[in-house]
């Protein structure tokens, strides 16, 4: 991996630990990235373990970090988190022409764009599996245990890319995940946005159908709230809870009562998803 600079652009105390932002020149993505890290008061005599957290639809990395109140949790545990953007950004990265919120600029679903003009900017799914852990964990007090989790799109993510790469992850878990992105309107513009029209594509980033041939799935735990105005049409729980029926693998998902699909949804149960990693990540 060639070198790469870390700029830091903010650092705040919390809980005993810090809240940094980041940004650096991506190889990946060809352009400059930014993402935020909390690393737990542990951090500063030996290295912790990692959750990745891949946020939603027009969030970039600041979202999770002010609302979703995983700090305190982190911090008790030993556990960094790590945040990065929802897509690359810059002069020169191509956006919707219409300038819709469900693609493009901070709607990149984490997937290695094969369709021009977004296939050398839109490679999220390297980007996250690939460069930004190697850059994280050479440059800051991290082990290479990780987790992964999400929100919405990044459900969606956090999903794919832990059922893809079991070796490198230790649990996944999501709030309100795009299930079943090849039969929901957002996944069906963006995956042919991004990929094309040849669908034997597509289903490597749908998590329904890669549960469903799994054989070594590692735990998963998914959240979805009962009155969320995206629940079932675009979310499609019901085809990730057939897939774990069918593959027999090791998932919870639970349906909870009233709640929505916003961040006071996921500061209400964020300190369940980070203690069932902690069961996995920490030793």
């Amino acid at each position: 991996m060639p070198q790469i600079d870390l700029v830091k652009q903010s650092e705040q105390l919390c809980f005993g630990g810090k809240q940094i932002r980041f940004t650096h020149q991506s190889a990946v993505t060809h352009c400059e990235m930014q993402f935020s890290v909390f690393l737990p008061p542990q951090a500063q005599s030996g290295k912790v373990p990692a959750l990745y957290w891949l946020s939603g639809l027009t969030c970039n990395d600041e979202n999770f970090s002010a609302k979703a109140g995983a700090q305190r949790a982190a911090a008790e545990l030993g556990i960094a988190l790590i945040i990065p953007d929802t897509s690359p950004r810059g002069e020169g990265v191509p956006d919707d022409d219409e300038g819709a919120y469900d693609f493009g600029l901070g709607a990149g679903f984490y997937v290695n764009a094969t369709r021009e003009p977004f296939s050398k900017h839109y490679q999220m799914y390297d980007y996250i599996v690939s460069e930004l852990p190697a850059l994280v964990e050479a440059e800051l007090p991290l082990s290479a245990v990780r987790a992964i989790s999400g929100h919405s799109m990044g459900g969606h993510g956090a999903l794919v890319i832990g059922l893809r790469n079991p070796e490198r992850y230790r649990s996944i878990s999501a709030f309100s995940p795009i299930c079943n992105p090849v039969n929901s309107p957002w996944g069906i513009k963006a995956f042919s946005g991004y990929l094309g029209d040849d669908k034997s594509q597509w289903v490597h980033y749908d998590a329904s159908v890669l549960l469903a041939k799994t054989q070594k799935a590692i735990p998963i735990l998914v959240d979805q709230g009962t009155l969320d105005n995206f629940y079932p049409q675009q979310l499609q729980t019901d085809s990730l809870k057939k897939a774990a029926e069918q593959s027999g693998a090791n998932v919870q998902i639970r349906l909870q009562e009233g709640y929505d699909h916003s961040y006071y949804f996921i500061a209400s149960f964020i300190e369940q998803h980070i203690q069932f990693h902690a069961k996995y990540i920490v030793s």
